[in-house]
């Protein structure tokens, strides 16, 4: 089992973010999706009286996806696995500034597989030390990763001249460039993901391969996606919670139409 804290520190609100966020998913979905591949949504819903980071959190929205993800995955894994086994499902309860994510394959390896993320959103500089509570023996284990969205190298398949930290600037809101290696102890407002995934692929031979893989698949989904968040900026500033809920609604039907038409589209697994 693995344990990685990536903390992804942004120029924005903590109440900016929870917009942010959502319309970026929304909009990734559709770019991943297509080709017989990609996400489909099977629940959108709030929920109550469902106990999170120690009580603190309870309700807000859950969402209940599948990954049809054949191509998105490294090449040996699609040899061992057997045919209509890469699906990933993939149940969020977002009780926002608070989410947590559990990702399982429950078509394949069942119970020796599962990916869970659990996210903070706090106000600062990703200076918080334990922003998830967690035990002693927890702590140990768990190893911190500063993620810095303008200045971390990607690779030439995610990078996007429009996507470019260092080069945007938002005309509605006049933030960015981030320029330097200390842009975060500049910016104002300023706010922090907490995302704290653990991993575990039972599989002998194959089990800290894997793990190690869907740890740099992550690091690498979190920088990709943040910088867009960011220089998405003047497509989702301005918009309510009820844009976001009609977008969303929206967006399940095309991925509907889009998942069964086209050509395989969006990021593909790396060689490892």
């Amino acid at each position: 089992m693995l344990i990685k804290e990536f903390r992804v520190t942004l120029p924005l609100t903590v109440e900016e973010y929870q917009v942010a966020q959502l319309f970026s998913v929304a909009e990734v979905s559709k770019n991943e999706t297509g080709g017989g591949e990609g996400i489909e949504v099977l629940k959108n819903e709030p929920f109550d009286n469902f106990p999170l980071l120690g009580g603190k959190y309870s309700s807000g929205q859950y969402t209940y996806k599948i990954y049809h993800l054949a191509s998105k995955v490294p090449a040996f894994i699609r040899l061992l696995a057997p045919k209509g086994s890469l699906e990933i499902h993939e149940e969020a309860w977002n009780a926002y500034p608070y989410c947590r994510t559990v990702i399982t394959n429950p078509g394949w390896m069942k119970e020796k597989f599962f990916v869970i993320v659990e996210t903070f959103h706090g106000n600062d500089a990703g200076f918080s030390e334990n922003a998830h509570e967690l035990p002693p023996e927890k702590l140990k284990q768990r190893e911190v990763i500063h993620i810095d969205i303008a200045n971390d190298p990607v690779t030439a398949a995610d990078y996007k001249p429009s996507e470019d930290p260092t080069k945007f600037k938002s005309e509605k809101t006049g933030r960015g460039p981030l320029v330097g290696p200390d842009w975060k102890l500049k910016v104002n407002p300023v706010m922090t993901c907490y995302k704290l995934v653990t991993c575990e692929f039972k599989w002998f031979g194959l089990q800290t391969r894997i793990e190690n893989f869907i740890q740099k698949s992550e690091r690498r989904l979190f920088t990709t996606f943040h910088r867009q968040v960011f220089c998405w900026m003047d497509r989702w500033h301005g918009l309510t919670m009820e844009d976001i809920r009609a977008l969303e609604d929206k967006t399940k039907e095309e991925l509907d139409k889009q998942r069964h038409v086209g050509e395989v589209r969006g990021m593909r697994a790396e060689t490892d």
